[in-house]
């Protein structure tokens, strides 16, 4: 294991560690009632919440052309049907949300989230650190994301959700700096973290967004940026080539 890989393993150790301890230390994290009060209410074509709603269109279109092309993806092609159907599905389920947002319909947005999170952590490990451990961690970690969702249903406790969230999104620039890949054209994961920031700030500021632009929220936006950066990675994913790496 070369210098920089130790580093890294060691870095992800460390992100892992605080992370649990702050589950332990941080109190249960309940759902805000007022998270649903989205600043766009506006109603068009017998649509509740219109532009909330049909800014999912876009995954569900990212989701598709990932399935339709998913024969030309190097790799474990099943990692990659669960991340372009786990993305079809947030499409539906955060669109089925958006038509009444509450607690209830909010759990089929977070389920097929986790899905995606959790088959793009599978991937990561196979393309990164080792294909087989990603391929055989698939299940178990899809089945991990999903369990954070019941837990919140269950307890009214985001901490595991947060978690299952976040930390894969803070543990890829590790990766991406510390480890080779076995393929080409890795800026779609850059392009993906870029994309997850400003769709988070978008969704924390939007209400002065909507109140700014008038026509659309920041909430939207989120969804046509997260969009926008799948899309690039799934480009990257179809175009890209493999490189045989030294391990001499």
């Amino acid at each position: 294991m070369r210098t920089q890989e130790k580093i890294g393993v060691g870095l992800l150790i460390v992100l892992a560690v605080f992370s649990a301890i702050g589950f332990f230390l941080i109190d249960p994290i309940a759902q805000d009632p007022l998270y649903h009060n989205f600043s766009d209410a506006v109603e068009m074509f017998n649509v509740a919440n219109f532009w909330n709603v049909v800014s999912n269109i876009p995954f569900a279109i990212v989701g598709i052309w990932g399935l339709i092309n998913v024969n030309k993806i190097l790799g474990y092609k099943i990692q990659y049907c669960f991340l372009f159907i786990g993305i079809i599905l947030v499409s539906i389920g955060s669109g089925y949300y958006h038509l009444s947002p509450t607690n209830s319909s909010l759990v089929w947005d977070r389920l097929p989230m986790t899905i995606v999170f959790m088959s793009f952590v599978s991937i990561i490990l196979s393309e990164f650190i080792n294909p087989k451990l990603g391929n055989r961690l698939l299940m178990p970690l899809v089945f991990v994301g999903m369990l954070s969702v019941v837990y919140w249903v269950v307890f009214n406790d985001l901490r595991p959700y947060v978690l299952v969230q976040f930390y894969p999104m803070f543990a890829l620039p590790i990766i991406l700096l510390s480890f080779k890949s076995s393929f080409t054209m890795n800026y779609g994961y850059w392009t993906l973290i870029v994309a997850y920031i400003i769709a988070k700030l978008s969704e924390n500021y939007d209400e002065e967004i909507f109140g700014t632009l008038s026509f659309i929220s920041g909430h939207s936006i989120k969804h046509i940026i997260s969009a926008i950066g799948l899309a690039v990675l799934v480009f990257t994913y179809i175009e890209r080539r493999e490189i045989i790496l030294n391990t001499v």
